[in-house]
């Protein structure tokens, strides 16, 4: 028996399976070469979305050349990155030198002699850093000539560290090109590219906009909750400083909230050398009250703020967000910071538009 309308149905079908195979290999070996870039292009996202309504307002300026204002826009951005990095490179190199000639000055002038007394003085642990100084001496012969050569050493390293990582950063300066580059067109043509992919997204209306409200709500709860808790975790830090008479406690602060997002060592990096230096200068409960006031107040305002007020701005259960910041960490590094709540935010959306389709139908039926 013949089916004059099966033909064209198979026809159909073969050309329907045929066009999405094409499609998912092309889609496939387009992932596979851009994947390289997927990291600095993932930044470059996360920048523009979050600056687009200055973008809007500097376009406004600039009379409605939107080229002009994603031009000034993104050098603003590259100089705000390459020349910190290119003055703390200096920095770097001069304070290695200085640290060498502070060492060999302080040798010169007898510090090595005065070391035993002085180590006997710390609290707590003279006798046995004494003890420790002896077998040391022992161990290495002249201290005096060990000192000098292990600081010439150090600065070599420093300065050769440095010096291979401005040899061998063609990589990392080609991420950040990258990352520039897909910035400029972003502005440029975001709004563009955004209507575009917004129009081929396959969902309802409404389940789109839900998504990208989602979106949108979640990365701004990062960017506020990492901002907001650097500056109270570089407050709280800088009350210490300053209140135990620390040095230079106002530049410390800055450092401690400049810092403080980062996934490891963080506010610690400031904060712990100080304590140090606290135990070395004395009185010991300086430098107690130091570490005790930043093991248990500055670093676990990163651990309950953060989690809390990200948790808040998207609506997302404290609990959920603390474990997706840490896990987003682990599996991401620190651009996880942000895909983490971002995964947990949008799959929290998809439940609720699974709820809105298929809950609301089940409870009908029943």
């Amino acid at each position: 028996m013949n089916h004059p309308h099966g033909a064209p149905v198979t026809q159909r079908y073969l050309f329907t399976i045929g066009f999405f195979a094409v499609l998912f290999l092309l889609l496939w070996q387009i992932a596979l070469m851009f994947r390289p870039f997927l990291l600095p292009t993932v930044w470059a996202v996360i920048l523009a979305h979050l600056m687009f309504p200055l973008h809007d307002r500097l376009t406004a300026l600039c009379k409605g050349r939107v080229t002009a204002s994603a031009a000034l826009l993104t050098v603003g951005i590259m100089l705000l990155v390459v020349v910190p990095l290119i003055a703390m490179g200096f920095l770097l190199a001069h304070e290695a030198k200085a640290a060498q000639a502070a060492v060999t000055g302080w040798i010169q002038s007898g510090g090595v002699q005065r070391l035993p007394e002085q180590l006997a003085a710390l609290p707590l642990m003279g006798a046995q850093a004494q003890e420790w100084l002896g077998w040391f001496i022992v161990v290495q012969g002249n201290l005096d000539e060990f000192l000098l050569s292990s600081a010439k050493a150090l600065r070599q390293f420093l300065v050769g560290e440095l010096t291979g990582v401005v040899t061998n950063v063609f990589l990392l300066a080609v991420n950040f090109l990258v990352m520039i580059l897909v910035l400029f067109f972003l502005f440029k043509d975001g709004a563009r590219l955004f209507a575009g992919f917004y129009r081929v997204v396959p969902l309802d209306e409404s389940h789109k906009a839900k998504i990208f409200v989602r979106l949108d709500q979640t990365l701004r709860a990062v960017v506020k909750g990492i901002l907001v808790t650097a500056v109270v975790q570089g407050l709280a830090a800088g009350l210490a400083y300053a209140v135990l008479g620390v040095p230079f406690p106002m530049f410390l602060t800055a450092m401690t909230m400049v810092l403080a997002p980062l996934p490891v060592g963080g506010t610690a990096l400031i904060w712990g050398p100080v304590a140090l230096y606290l135990w070395w200068a004395g009185p010991l409960w300086k430098a107690l009250v130091m570490l005790a006031w930043g093991l248990g107040i500055v670093t676990m305002v990163d651990s309950l703020l953060k989690p809390w007020l990200i948790g808040l701005g998207a609506q997302i259960p404290v609990l959920f967000m603390f474990f997706s910041i840490i896990g987003g960490l682990a599996v991401y590094g620190i651009i996880g910071l942000f895909l983490g709540p971002i995964i947990v935010g949008l799959l929290h959306t998809a439940i609720l538009i699974y709820r809105e389709e298929y809950g609301g139908g089940a409870s009908e039926a029943a």
